[in-house]
């Protein structure tokens, strides 16, 4: 609980900025083992980096505007921020359970390779030309976890602060947002002010 009270604290604001440097840390991550340590990423580990791309940058934007703009806009952009993260973290569990043969993955990067041969020119062409980075297979594991694990773990974590972000947004309870015009506008009612502008 107390964790959750200073997280409110921050405000929209601070929570916006929150989400989107913790995506930025676990993006600048996923390239740093991708490109300085040569562990190759896998269609499912692309594609689970969709959901940063649009996280990062719109978590940006609202923490930008949230003082200007009404909250409304800025609660619905965090939601979607969070929708996109808890979409995410479902690919996530599905990667992981193909990476520990609980289900199985994409026909693209899962079970035997059947396609060599059949496109023309010699097979010793083909295999020099392919570079396939099986789902099923984990390239690096730490404390159990594979990438897809930690992303899953990641991705929850900034989907519930981004909705942290939002209720505080709709509920102007941290001065954002066009909380600050609502609250000039109360100046003639002492209990209505106090409820909403603290």
């Amino acid at each position: 609980m107390r964790i959750g009270c200073a997280l409110a604290g921050c405000g929209t604001q601070g929570l916006a900025w929150l989400v989107a440097g913790i995506g930025a840390q676990a993006l600048i991550g996923a390239w740093i083992f991708q490109y300085g340590f040569h562990i190759l990423q896998c269609p499912l580990c692309l594609e689970q980096r969709y959901a940063y791309y649009l996280a990062i940058p719109l978590s940006a934007l609202i923490a930008l505007i949230a003082r200007r703009a009404p909250r409304a806009l800025i609660g619905g952009g965090l939601v979607v921020v969070a929708l996109a993260m808890l979409i995410n973290a479902g690919l996530g569990v599905y990667h992981s359970g193909v990476e520990w043969g609980w289900w199985a993955g994409p026909k693209d990067c899962t079970g035997p390779i059947t396609e060599l041969g059949k496109g023309g020119g010699s097979l010793l062409n083909q295999l020099n030309t392919i570079t396939l980075v099986r789902c099923d297979e984990v390239q690096w594991r730490f404390l159990g976890l594979s990438l897809a694990g930690y992303n899953v773990l990641i991705s929850l974590a900034m989907a519930l602060l981004a909705l942290l972000a939002a209720a505080l947004a709709w509920c102007g309870k941290d001065g954002g947002g066009a909380c600050a015009a609502d609250c000039k506008a109360l100046d003639g009612n002492a209990a209505a002010r106090k409820s909403c502008c603290r």
